[in-house]
């Protein structure tokens, strides 16, 4: 019998940048809901990647000296790397620039136009370059981007338009039909009486303002706008062709989705223009769109400028995978935003992972070790308060699956460390070192131990979804491996007579205070290093009014020998003799991309010697956040202007 299929995406990371510890809170999520489900036995598709195309990227990559390609190859790599040490188990890492997605994407642009839902017109509107999406002036929020604030730029360009208007009936049809297509009801809510009642425009789906996209191949001026590029690869993915017949195996089994995991900030573009776009191509809309929350540091939303971005190698390296996947999921609510600090991550390990779940599992080890030689003890006889810790263990199962389909994954995790709350209280209650002391109890200190290690292996299988190193660990520890779901049905499944392991620290207790001193002094370190670009003379605060800046024309820029950070620049200043500096951009700036530019250079610094090239002056250049480093050039002026 063939299994029951469950397809499930994240939204795809736009590789701009690399991802904060908030992006990546998707992966893990939509990584839970996948691991539960193949352990209730669906055969599940989940797909996730990167959408590596728009003015953005061209634009930073421009600013780095590399090519577009070579950009989005970076960061795509940096995300890859993030999912793998956040332990996720996707099945395909999707990208834009993949040679088969972009076929299809022209194709299914082709069959839209040709079929009347794609025609060509023009857009004169407010655009935001960061969020890629064109706003009225009613929509913006104090002149800005309603999305993410920034400054909006007023286009009018010539581009082809998807005639949402078409299918705004159909789709109102739809979410009422199905009440828990949008999920939850306040983002259905927003999508309803701010965007459908008001009634819809027709979205650009095309720009010819640059060229870093797709192009339209029966008008290349065009390249395909974001929204058909990045959303159509749920079903690109999954071997799609606008042909039909051209349809892969993969596509027919698991389209439509079952759930599209993504930012509460796209839910507009994925349940308006895309079962629009869906509908004009006459297939089925995924079954669910559930627009998570955010993750705030404390109060506030990260952001590069402000200094509070964190990420999630930095937490591993610092925590463990296990350790922030269970905060992430065990923290963050359903549909508020969540909030993320370094103390509430401490304070999060040490009272459920180190005190409840690992002290748990240490103490019942040890005492089947030392009371019985390690043999899991036969359960012969029943007493107080063992009804109670069975009802709790099997009644968490039917929770579970319930906050899962629900994707309530806080209450899931919860639900799961009540199991292990209730089995330290029945430890309390039952006593079992004083049970040790008198041979007439022993049949009573039997089914104590026998229902705690019973107990852990319900708490360690349904843990699988959330920590799956710790949950093999636990099972490793009282030696099961009777690990399917099934076996959740009843309360004693655990083999008698075989011997757990050996009992080992699970979670390490973080000494708060000393943590925190560590992470400080990382995060100073980090800052003095961002200031300390290599090749730049240091000055001091009392010199600044001493320091002579003047417009200099790059005559010719090579790499420093064995110095992988370092460019030796030969600059016109116009006192009439070339000026050398040696200057750490390296990693942003190809020299072919610096010759001709006009930057500005401090020209009374004392010569500096870096690997074994003087250096006279330095470059003006700010740090723009983590990995990026904008030079301040300026093509207009004259050479050898000062700048006062």
């Amino acid at each position: 019998m063939n299994k029951k299929t469950y397809y499930i995406t994240t939204a795809i990371a736009y590789t701009s940048q690399k991802p904060h510890i908030g992006n990546s809170y998707e992966i893990v999520l939509t990584d839970a809901v996948a691991r539960f489900k193949r352990m209730q036995g669906y055969d599940v598709f989940f797909m996730t990647g990167t959408d590596e195309h728009g003015q953005k990227i061209e634009n930073k990559a421009k600013e780095a000296g590399v090519s577009p390609q070579e950009y989005v190859d970076k960061v795509a790599g940096e995300i890859r790397s993030l999912c793998g040490c956040l332990n996720t188990s996707y099945d395909k890492f999707m990208r834009t620039t993949d040679e088969g997605h972009k076929k299809v994407i022209q194709k299914i642009f082709r069959k839209l136009y040709e079929q009347g839902d794609i025609y060509k017109g023009s857009y004169k509107g407010l655009y935001c370059i960061p969020c890629e999406s064109f706003f009225t002036p009613s929509q913006l929020i104090d002149g800005k981007c309603p999305d993410c604030g920034r400054e909006v730029n007023e286009t009018n360009e010539e581009c082809y338009l998807l005639r949402l208007s078409k299918y705004q009936k159909q789709l109102e049809e739809h979410i009422e039909k199905n009440p828990d297509f949008i999920y939850p009801e306040s983002r259905k809510k927003e999508m309803v009486n701010n965007f459908l009642k008001p009634g819809l425009q027709d979205l650009c789906v095309s720009r010819s303002s640059f060229k870093w996209g797709i192009p339209v191949d029966f008008d290349p001026e065009h390249v395909v706008y974001v929204w058909i590029d990045a959303l159509s690869n749920y079903i690109t993915g999954l071997g799609y062709s606008p042909d039909g017949c051209e349809n892969g195996d993969m596509f027919n089994k698991y389209w439509p989705a079952d759930a599209h995991m993504i930012g509460k900030d796209i839910v507009r573009q994925h349940t308006i223009y895309w079962p629009i776009m869906l509908m004009a191509l006459g297939l089925p809309l995924p079954k669910q769109v559930y627009g998570h929350p955010w993750v705030l540091v404390g109060g506030d939303k990260m952001s590069k400028s402000t200094g509070n971005v964190i990420y999630a190698d930095d937490l591993v390296r610092l925590f463990g995978a296990d350790a922030i996947r269970y905060y992430l999921l065990s923290e963050i609510p359903f549909a508020q935003d969540g909030s993320l600090t370094y103390e509430t991550i401490i304070e999060r390990y040490n009272s459920d992972l180190a005190n409840t779940l690992g002290n748990l599992v240490n103490r019942t080890v040890a005492m089947a070790n030392k009371y019985f030689d390690g043999a899991i003890p036969c359960n012969t006889a029943s007493g107080e308060f063992d009804d109670d810790l069975k009802s709790v263990a099997l009644a968490s199962v039917k929770e579970v699956e319930k906050y899962i389909d629900a994707f309530q994954i806080s209450k899931a995790a919860n639900a799961i460390m009540n199991v292990a709350k209730r089995a330290n209280k029945y430890i309390d209650e039952t006593m079992p070192w004083v049970l040790a002391k008198n041979e007439s109890d022993r049949d009573r200190l039997a089914t104590v131990l026998y229902n705690l290690i019973e107990s852990i292996r319900f708490i360690a299988v349904q843990l699988s979804a959330f920590l799956p190193d710790n949950s093999k660990e636990i099972l490793s520890q009282i030696n099961c491996d009777i690990t399917d779901y099934e076996s959740l049905n009843a309360f004693g499944a655990i083999p008698l007579g075989s011997k757990v392991g050996e009992a080992k620290p699970l979670f390490a207790r973080i000494e708060t205070e000393k943590m925190l001193e560590q992470i400080k002094a990382e995060l100073e370190e980090k800052s003095k290093a961002k200031t300390e670009i290599p090749g730049i003379a240091q000055i001091g605060i009392e010199d600044f009014a001493k320091v002579e800046l003047k417009v200099a024309e790059i005559l010719d820029c090579v790499p420093v020998e064995k110095a992988k950070k370092l460019l030796k620049l030969t600059l016109d200043d116009g006192s009439g003799t070339e000026r050398t500096v040696v200057s750490g951009i390296a990693p942003w700036y190809s020299p072919e991309n610096l010759k001709g530019r006009r930057i500005i250079v401090v020209a009374n610094l004392k010569p500096a010697v870096l690997r074994g090239v003087e250096s006279n002056g330095m470059i003006l250049a700010g740090d723009c956040g983590e990995d990026d480093v904008k030079v301040v050039f300026v093509d207009e002026m004259p050479v050898g202007a000062k700048i006062r």
